[in-house]
């Protein structure tokens, strides 16, 4: 260990406590967390294996690869012991390169566990990745089963989101409130710590945040989104289910599966933030392929997903693929790029959220492909705003003409409060028909509110007329209703 020892020696001259290294990355020495200036070069990858020699074994690359994260501890001569951890970076293959980061922490070290950590699938987003190695993660310990007992209670409440902060007691989101969970204040840090790898304490403390999926298991799974606020570690939680639900589960309006018993074009969905887009996208998707199978024709279904929030069933002589941002592909314009290279029929895209990707959508859903995403807005008329707006002022009027060719519906919904306990959607229906692309054309966007109104025969239902309905089936309260409407007066002449 002559090479990593002379780091290590580094280390011990400067009067520091850690060493990070990582596959194309430039070794960092810190003392009490700050970092001390050096010149030490990049480490690629066969210079890093060079300096772990003998410590980095065939065995212990196998079990990296397989777990994500191995600890170890080393003693360095004349200098004490160090803690190991090695991690992996990404997802790689079983014969692709193994790109990853170990940290030596002077007298840290932790006999490894007896028995692995609880079996997770952690993954991080694009924001996660950093040219530079942050803070190490703990070692891991009983914190990963506490975080998993209080996941585990939200799945059994039916808690649709868990909110935690540093000094503050958690609170679940059920049917849309928040409720305090009984106990002490958390210690965020404690409970995820076993989520975090040396490169997300380097984002979080840059200011960003960072996104995980973890997989628990008969526990269930769950979308983590760590940030900081006031100085505090704070992460939301989204409880998914481990598979897609059906548009039937989903209380949708007859006549929604309609949308994707199309060739091509694209559809969109639409909503606030905790809305259930993303449970709809899945949905809408699983209802294409069991229409396609239904018919004998098999279908390829790709997604694009950060991260990858419901498992897709393949159906009868169908395919699916699920791409995850960040472990899979680069991001949301890559993806899309590579994907209409690979021979796909279907193609859904977590979200549209930057003209690039704007543009490649459409383009696709002009080419033949059935297009299924997602974008933040309120309704349908300000969904097609949002997309026109996304652009600059010379460009609007083209991303509306191919918007108005391309656009086949927009679903947009909000869950309201039911009398029966749960949330149920109300549901706006725009459908592109050729009266709907001319108001698009020509900029009249105010009046597709109007053009959903009187477009029952094409299919389109307004979100006041859904309201009504629930109403009168006894589901929501008027005052749900009209807390939910976009326009009061509507509703009530639908209300009669």
């Amino acid at each position: 260990m002559a090479g990593i020892d002379s780091l290590l020696k580094m280390v011990r001259d400067h009067g520091a406590d850690e060493l990070r290294l990582g596959t194309d990355r430039d070794p960092r020495i810190l003392r009490a967390g700050a970092p001390v200036r050096t010149s030490i070069p990049t480490t690629n990858d066969d210079f890093l294996r060079i300096l772990l020699e003998p410590m980095f074994t065939a065995a212990l690359e196998a079990q990296l690869r397989a777990e994500g994260r191995v600890e170890t501890s080393h003693q360095a001569p004349d200098d004490g012991s160090y803690a190991v951890q090695l991690t992996r970076r990404g997802n790689p293959g079983p014969t692709d390169p193994l790109p990853f980061d170990v940290v030596f922490r002077r007298g840290a070290v932790t006999e490894p566990p007896a028995v692995a950590a609880p079996a997770s699938f952690v993954t991080a987003s694009p924001r996660a990745v950093s040219q530079a190695v942050g803070r190490p993660a703990a070692l891991p310990g009983a914190a990963s089963g506490d975080l998993l007992a209080v996941l585990r209670r939200a799945a059994l409440t039916n808690a649709s989101d868990v909110h935690f902060c540093t000094g503050e007691v958690p609170s679940l989101r059920i049917d849309g409130s928040l409720r305090l969970l009984d106990g002490p204040p958390a210690r965020v840090e404690a409970l995820f710590e076993s989520l975090l790898d040396a490169v997300a304490y380097e984002v979080l403390e840059s200011g960003r945040s960072i996104d995980r999926l973890v997989d628990a298991g008969d526990d269930g799974r769950f979308r983590v989104n760590l940030y900081r606020v006031g100085g505090r570690l704070a992460a939301a939680v989204r409880v998914l289910p481990r598979g897609a639900p059906t548009l039937a589960d989903l209380n949708m309006p007859a006549g929604i599966e309609d949308c994707v018993a199309l060739t091509h074009g694209l559809v969109l969905v639409c909503g606030p933030t905790g809305s259930g887009k993303s449970a709809t996208l899945a949905a809408l998707a699983q209802a294409a392929l069991s229409n396609a199978a239904a018919r004998g024709q098999g279908k390829l279904l790709i997604t694009l997903e950060e991260p990858v929030e419901y498992v897709i069933a393949s159906r009868a002589a169908g395919i699916v693929r699920q791409r995850q941002i960040g472990r899979d592909v680069h991001d949301f314009p890559s993806g899309l790029r590579d994907a209409l290279r690979e021979d796909p029929d279907i193609l859904l895209i977590g979200e549209m959220r930057d003209p690039e990707t704007i543009g490649l959508a459409m383009t696709a859903a002009e080419t033949g492909h059935l297009v299924l995403s997602s974008v933040h807005s309120r309704s349908a008329a300000s969904t097609v705003e949002r997309i026109v707006d996304s652009y600059p002022p010379g460009r609007q009027q083209q991303i509306r003409v191919q918007l108005a060719d391309a656009l086949r519906a927009v679903v947009s919904q909000r869950l309201v409060p039911s009398m029966r306990g749960g949330r149920v959607p109300a549901v706006e229906i725009l459908r592109g028909t050729s009266s709907v692309g001319s108001l698009i054309r020509e900029g009249k966007t105010a009046q597709l509110t109007t053009a959903i109104q009187s477009g029952r025969k094409d299919g389109m239902v307004p979100l006041e007329r859904s309201l009504a309905d629930l109403v009168r089936a006894q589901q929501i309260t008027r005052e749900e209703a009209h807390h939910a409407a976009n326009d009061i007066a509507t509703l009530m002449q639908f209300l009669g």
